[in-house]
């Protein structure tokens, strides 16, 4: 099978996760900055989960970049990862109306994990039908940052439960780490070019 059904049904749903997570913002009640300050956390998750959503969908279009054909377990783990990007509308809500509290927190963390889990499942799923003498193979490499992020939300679960500001912080890191973005796949691409 072809990917363009797979990249443009991934593109749908990040799409509505997005719109998702923007009806959660409600306008304030008052017409002064004060009103609009009260909004700060919600606000704030929204934006930190944008992010996330976008570095995602960045780093899938790479990913797909890499791949001719789908088979059904590519089209799975595929399913597996929006699953989990789905409830971050939900996540970002429950951290947005308790904000530092240490349950909302850490679902907020499992989400994350779970999202970085699957997008893992999906590489694999990827190389595994490709072979491992693949072009995203070679582009993987190592994947520091793949690994690491796994690590902090792992670390964040708990901590969150002994200061909010801990896990919110490390939450930060890892969506600033993946800013930057990964231009491995861009890097392998340009070289197969050649």
């Amino acid at each position: 099978m072809q990917k363009n059904r797979l990249e443009a049904f991934s593109d749908g749903v990040l799409a509505i996760i997005i719109t998702i997570m923007v009806l959660e913002l409600k306008v304030p009640r008052g017409a002064d900055w004060w009103s609009l300050a009260a909004l700060l956390p919600v606000f704030s998750g929204y934006v930190l989960s944008f992010l996330y959503v976008g570095i995602y969908w960045n780093n899938h279009h790479h990913l797909l970049q890499t791949v001719h054909h789908v088979s059904a377990g590519i089209l799975w783990a595929n399913l597996h990862l929006l699953f989990w990007l789905s409830l971050l509308p939900f996540a970002t809500a429950w951290v947005g109306q308790n904000f530092l509290a240490p349950a909302p927190l850490a679902f907020y963390g499992a989400v994350l994990l779970m999202s970085a889990i699957a997008y893992f499942t999906l590489q694999r799923a990827i190389v595994s039908h490709q072979g491992d003498g693949s072009l995203l193979a070679a582009a993987l490499g190592a994947d520091w940052k793949g690994k690491l992020s796994p690590l902090a939300y792992i670390a964040a679960i708990p901590l969150g439960y002994v200061n909010g500001w801990i896990a919110v912080a490390l939450y930060c890191g890892v969506a600033l780490l993946w800013v930057v973005p990964d231009r491995r796949i861009e890097r392998t691409l340009r070289q197969t070019e050649r």
